[in-house]
């Protein structure tokens, strides 16, 4: 059997909103990796928090996709090492966007891992992670910027961004009002094409799923190469137009719905 390579969205695919993870979701996910296909972790969270979601699954990936793609892991020992990290300037983008949204909150995580956040941020991992002014964000370059503005709605804060011009950076909307910014060029889709390329799976033999607009260009990629993109049934239009196919919604464990029926075609 040639395995496939299947790269997972973790919030709001493997996890529901509130964290919390269905026993029939892990035990799907364990199911497919003991049938011998590769699951990769593709997701926008920081190292620390892709690695503990692997854990909590119960699996040891080969490799993990963190931080939009600009972070890309393998395993070694007990651990993970990093094989590709992506930085950039994040100062203008920062400042363009603090015109727009003066009342925002911001973190910045850099190569090694540190985040440096302003006040406002709520409802993230903080652990370690430490408070500074607006200016300080621009001491080292960034791999990964997240911006909250809890004031707006989701659709209010799309048009706002997108009526910023932000330039030579990448970035998605996610379900609420939060923003994730990476290096130009850099989204899910080349880190998981850089895993790919690894394992010397061709993307015809690529199943990739999620749930929220910055697994777009994940998505085009692996649709273009012959693979299947499956949205999950809460996933918002802009996803809907370029997945292959859905799923049912997060909390009804539409992934395990998708793995059971992988491991039925065998």
């Amino acid at each position: 059997m040639q395995p496939l390579l299947i790269g997972l969205d973790i919030d709001g695919t493997v996890v529901r909103e509130d964290d919390s993870l269905s026993d029939r979701v892990a035990d799907a996910v364990r199911a497919v990796v003991d049938a011998g296909h590769v699951v990769v972790l593709a997701t926008g969270r920081s190292q620390s928090t892709t690695e503990s979601t692997a854990l909590r699954l119960g699996i040891e990936p080969s490799h993990l996709v963190s931080a939009n793609g600009a972070l890309v892991l393998g395993r070694n020992g007990d651990g993970y090492e990093r094989l590709h990290v992506e930085t950039f300037d994040a100062s203008e983008a920062l400042r363009t966007i603090a015109q727009g949204l003066p009342t925002g909150a911001y973190m910045v995580e850099d190569a090694e891992g540190h985040r440096r956040y302003t006040d406002g941020m709520v409802d993230w991992n903080l652990d370690e992670a430490q408070r500074v002014e607006f200016e300080d964000l621009f001491e080292v370059p960034a791999m990964r910027v997240v911006v909250m503005s809890p004031d707006h709605e989701v659709d209010e804060f799309l048009e706002i961004v997108e009526g910023m011009g932000l330039h030579k950076v990448s970035y998605a909307i996610g379900y609420s009002s939060w923003l994730d910014i990476a290096p130009d060029g850099v989204n899910k889709a080349t880190g998981l094409e850089r895993v790919a390329e690894l394992l010397e799976i061709p993307r015809e033999r690529i199943v990739v799923v999620g749930d929220g607009r910055n697994d777009i260009e994940m998505f085009e990629w692996v649709a273009a190469g012959g693979g299947r993109a499956v949205a999950m049934g809460q996933a918002p239009e802009e996803l809907l137009a370029v997945a292959t196919e859905t799923t049912a919604p997060v909390d009804e464990d539409g992934l395990a719905v998708l793995l059971e029926s992988l491991l039925d075609e065998r």
